[in-house]
C-alpha cells in the first residue's frame, strides 16, 4: 500500500493512495477513530495494517475522493526523533568528492552516520526557503528513507528487514558552506525545510528488495543523479544492524540510507539551489515529489 497524510478540507488524514484516488480510514466505521495518523498507526503493530489492507480492498467507489483534492504532507511530519543519515554510502559519490571541500575518507569500513533534526521536516510538494544570507551553497541529495516499523536492539541483519514498515523519498538538502565552516554535518543539514520526504510510504511488502531501485535527482528538469541502491556501500539491513547494536531503534525512526554521486557541490563549476529553482527527487516504485526554492 501507498500510506500518506493529507490535509483535506482542513483537517489531516492518514490516507491511502490507489492510482489517483484517496481513501481515509477514519472515515470507515470498520476502523479506530483513534488510528488517524502515520504514527498512530505504526505504534498499533502489524495487525492494524492487516485490517486495513481489508478495508480498502473492501472500499466502494464512493468512498474515495480524487488525490487532486487533498495536501500531500510529509508522510510523516514531525518524527519523534531526528532523522538518521548516512553519509558517503555509495561508491560513486565517495569518489566524486576527492579534492573537494567536503573531502570524504577512503571507502568506509563502516556507516558514517549523523543526524538531521527534526524540524527540518518537509512536504513532498512544499517550498523549501533559502535565506541567501545564512548560505547560499545549498544543495540536493536524493535518498532512500526506511522507515522502521516495530521497536529493537542489537537486530541482526538476517531480521533487519522484519523491523521496516516501508521506504518513502528524502532528500537531504544541504548547506554545503556551513558544514564546512563547522566541521560537521549537524547545522548544515538542519535548516527548516531542508527535508522533504515523500509523497507516501510504499510499505515494506510491496518492495521485497530494497538494494534493486533506481533513484534519480533532477534541477529544472535537467538529470543530476541517476543511479540504483544496489551501489550502496552498506545495504539497509547492514544498516539496521549497525544502528540496533548499541541503541533502540524505534517505531516510527527515519534512516536516510545516502546519496549516490551527481551532487551539486563537486561539479565544475559548482552548482547550489536558488529561488526558482525546482528540485525532483524519484525513486522507482516508491514515486517522485518536487520542491520549489523560494526566497525565504
Amino acid at each position: 500500500m501507498r500510506i500518506a497524510t493529507c490535509k483535506y478540507n482542513n483537517q489531516v488524514h492518514l490516507a491511502v493512495v490507489q492510482d489517483n484516488s484517496v481513501f481515509f480510514p477514519v472515515m470507515s466505521n470498520d476502523w479506530s477513530s483513534e488510528i488517524n495518523s502515520m504514527l498512530q498507526l505504526i505504534d498499533s503493530g502489524a495487525e492494524s495494517l492487516q485490517t486495513l489492507q481489508k478495508i480498502v480492498a473492501q472500499a466502494g467507489s464512493d468512498q474515495w475522493v480524487s488525490l487532486s483534492q487533498v495536501e500531500l504532507m510529509s508522510p510523516i511530519p514531525r518524527p519523534r526523533q531526528n532523522i538518521m543519515c548516512l553519509g558517503w554510502n555509495y561508491v560513486e559519490h565517495v569518489e566524486e568528492t576527492v579534492g573537494k571541500a567536503l573531502e570524504a575518507p577512503k571507502l568506509p569500513k563502516y556507516p558514517i552516520v549523523f543526524t538531521k533534526a527534526a524540524s527540518s521536516m518537509n512536504g513532498p510538494y512544499a517550498e523549501i526557503p533559502v535565506d541567501l544570507e545564512v548560505s547560499d551553497k545549498m544543495d540536493w541529495e536524493v535518498e532512500l528513507a526506511v522507515i522502521i516499523g516495530k521497536s529493537g536492539q542489537a537486530i541482526t541483519k538476517e531480521k533487519a528487514l522484519d523491523y521496516v514498515f516501508g521506504y518513502s523519498i528524502i532528500n537531504d538538502v544541504s548547506a554545503r558552506d556551513i558544514q564546512k565552516r563547522h566541521k560537521q554535518f549537524f547545522i548544515g543539514k538542519s535548516f527548516l525545510g531542508a527535508c522533504p520526504m515523500g509523497p507516501w510510504i510504499v510499505t515494506a511488502d510491496e518492495i521485497a528488495d530494497p538494494q534493486v531501485l533506481d533513484l534519480k535527482s533532477r534541477v529544472n528538469n535537467e538529470l543530476k543523479q541517476d543511479s540504483n541502491t544496489k551501489f550502496q556501500i552498506f545495504d539497509v539491513a547492514s544498516v539496521i544492524e549497525t544502528l540496533s547494536k548499541g541503541m533502540m531503534l524505534e517505531a516510527g525512526d527515519i534512516i536516510a540510507t545516502g546519496t549516490p554521486s551527481g551532487v551539486g557541490y563537486v561539479r565544475n563549476p559548482p552548482e547550489y539551489l536558488m529561488p526558482g529553482d525546482v528540485v525532483e527527487c524519484e525513486i522507482e516504485r516508491i514515486g517522485k515529489i518536487s520542491n520549489p526554492i523560494v526566497a525565504k
